[in-house]
Formats: structure tokens, C-alpha cells, sequence
């Protein structure tokens, strides 16, 4: 019986590298493992085997079995690799072609100032996390101390599906689920996009991005806020900026605050940009309400934090000097490949 297995494997193997497509592969499975195939064979000269030799048969038997199966698997894969190099090889050359004579594109500048911020907070020690933009009403607003019917959800005018989700009208959605995630010490942030049935104008759009951060442990403080953010805005900006806070109520912090940015398009003088104010509302922060951290399994007892959402589209348009936030979601071309794509 050895013999015979031994010389099947040494065909196999002969046959198998001759294999060049699945449908040669398929054939040469239904050979030696087809019910008809040399294998199944194999096992009805088993029956003919003495009772003192047929443990030993059976075992070889089932080695040859195991061996041409675990080849078959690699060949599959081997094959299926190819093909994929293939197909990219072929995607590429395609896509080159339609690129010649024509010029090449620039990241969005809402993605170049996420990325940006995204490596600022990596340096001081943040995660960054992910989160879906379909949420559903618990996370959104029960679990950041926003029951129904607060009057605090008037100032989110949300759109909501038929399944009785709704899309994130602010990357808060996501702190519960982060603080269970990991607990307390925790350093993150994770971008979105969020949206809001906003009366649109130079400063405000229906759908925009943020990036929500969270430091929580013990004995933090509204001066841990104001350092990391500080720091954040004067890497962006290459220079110190002026910032300010004043008091904001959010029913997700205690105290809350509005962080202000001093315009940067007209120098604090007053623009449409900033409402002729010469600040923008950049980042609603403060200090995590001891609800939200209690329904994000974190005892309020033993641990602080702080959180903001910060803009991420007006911090675009203070980058880049753009006046109207319209632009970013109006598909004008000409406006949009003046960024550098970097």
C-alpha cells in the first residue's frame, strides 16, 4: 500500500506543477479526490488488506490524503495571488493611461488639516480611533447625558432614518464607546463627519467634520485642555495663535466651554467669516460630565477628563484662508486644486 501512495503523490506532484488556472486545479482535485478519483481507489483496495495491516494502510492513506490537500490549498492560494497582480498590473497601466496629458489631483483641505492634527495628537500620545457616521439615539445623546426631550437636542437639528437611527450630528456619538473600549487612563481622538439640518451660510454647512478628543485619569484639569490645544493650534499655524474661552453649557461637560480662535482670514477686525466678530467658534469643550463617564463604565469617583470636538472644517478655512465653508462641499475644482497634495 505504501508503495502505491508513494507513487501517486510523486504523479500529483508532477501533474500539480504543471497547473497553471483554476480550472486545470479543479481537475486535478476531482482526480485524486473525486469520488471516482485515484484516492477513493485507493481506499477500496483498503478492504482487501489483512486485519494486522489495515491500521497501517489506512494510515498512509489518510497522510497521502492530508499532503495533497494542503497542496491543493496552496496552489489555490498561489493562484489567486497571481491573478490579484495581475489585475493591478492591469488596473495601473489603465489608470496611467488616463492620467496622460492630464494633471494629477490634491488631497481634500479638510483631509490634509485631519491628517495633520491626527500626527499632532499621535506625538502627545493620543490613539486615533474610527468611528461609523450612522449611530444610533443612545449614543448620540442618552449616553452623553442628553435624555429625550432635553432641550439641549433642539440645538441639533437631526436627521433621522426610518430605521429609527440617525446620522452623528457630532463626533461625541462616539465617547462611549471609546471609554469602554479602553477605560481609564485614555488619551484619543477620532475624526467625522457629521451632519446637521443647518441654515447654511459663510460659516456654517449641513455636513461637515470634526474631531472629537478625549483625555481621561486621575486629577485632570481644564489646564490639561487649554495646554493641549494651545499646543495643537500653534503646530497647525506655525506660530502662536490667540485663543479664548468662555463659559458654553453642554450637558455632556461640567463646566463647558466655547473655545475661540481669533480670526485668522481679517486679523480680528471682522469678516463674514466670523460674523464681524473677530473670533470663530472653533472647539466646544470642558470637563467630561460625571453621567457620561459613569455610563461609559468609568467610576467619576476616582477619575477626571476632559473632551472637545473640534472643528476641523473651520480650522480648514483659518489654514488656508478660505472665507466661505461652502466651498469645500461645492465640487469646484478650481478652487479645491490649489491645495498642495502632500
Amino acid at each position: 500500500m505504501k508503495e502505491k501512495a508513494d507513487a501517486l503523490w510523486k504523479e500529483f506532484l508532477d501533474k500539480l506543477e504543471e497547473v497553471y488556472d483554476r480550472e486545470a486545479l479543479e481537475n486535478l482535485r476531482i482526480a485524486f479526490l473525486g469520488k471516482k478519483g485515484f484516492l477513493a481507489g485507493l481506499m477500496a483496495e483498503l478492504r482487501q488488506v489483512s486485519p494486522e495491516e489495515k491500521k497501517t494502510a489506512g494510515m498512509v492513506i489518510n497522510t497521502l490524503k492530508e499532503n495533497v490537500q494542503e497542496k491543493l490549498k496552496d496552489k489555490t492560494e498561489e493562484l489567486a495571488a497571481a491573478l490579484y497582480d495581475r489585475q493591478v498590473g492591469e488596473a495601473r497601466v489603465y489608470e496611467e493611461s488616463l492620467l496622460i496629458g492630464h494633471r494629477g489631483g490634491s488631497y481634500h483641505p479638510v483631509t490634509l488639516i485631519q491628517r495633520t492634527c491626527e500626527e499632532i495628537f499621535r506625538s502627545m500620545g493620543f490613539t486615533i480611533e474610527d468611528y461609523p457616521e450612522i449611530v444610533d439615539d443612545f449614543h448620540c445623546f442618552q449616553a452623553l447625558n442628553i435624555p429625550e426631550f432635553h432641550p439641549a437636542r433642539d440645538m441639533q437639528d437631526t436627521y433621522y432614518l426610518s430605521t429609527g437611527q440617525l446620522l452623528k450630528t457630532h463626533t461625541s456619538a462616539a465617547q462611549n464607546s471609546i471609554m469602554r473600549k479602553y477605560g481609564s487612563p485614555l488619551r484619543a481622538v477620532f475624526p467625522g463627519r457629521c451632519f446637521r439640518n443647518e441654515a447654511i451660510d459663510a460659516s456654517h454647512e449641513n455636513t461637515f467634520f470634526q474631531m472629537e478628543g478625549m483625555m481621561i485619569d486621575k486629577d485632570i484639569s481644564i489646564s490639561n485642555l487649554i495646554y493641549f490645544m494651545k499646543t495643537m493650534l500653534s503646530e497647525i499655524f506655525g506660530r502662536a495663535v490667540t485663543v479664548r474661552l468662555r463659559p458654553g453649557f453642554f450637558p455632556f461637560v461640567e463646566p463647558g466651554f466655547e473655545l475661540d480662535i481669533q480670526c485668522l482670514i481679517c486679523g480680528g477686525a471682522g469678516c463674514s467669516s466670523c460674523k464681524h466678530s473677530g473670533w470663530l467658534e472653533l472647539c466646544p469643550c470642558g470637563m467630561i460630565h460625571p453621567t457620561v463617564l459613569a455610563y461609559g463604565g468609568i467610576d467619576p469617583e476616582e477619575n477626571s477628563g476632559f473632551a472637545f470636538g473640534l472643528g476641523l472644517t473651520r480650522l480648514a478655512m483659518m489654514k488656508y484662508g478660505v472665507r466661505d465653508i461652502r466651498i469645500f462641499n461645492s465640487c469646484n475644482l478650481k478652487a479645491l486644486s490649489q491645495f498642495v497634495n502632500h
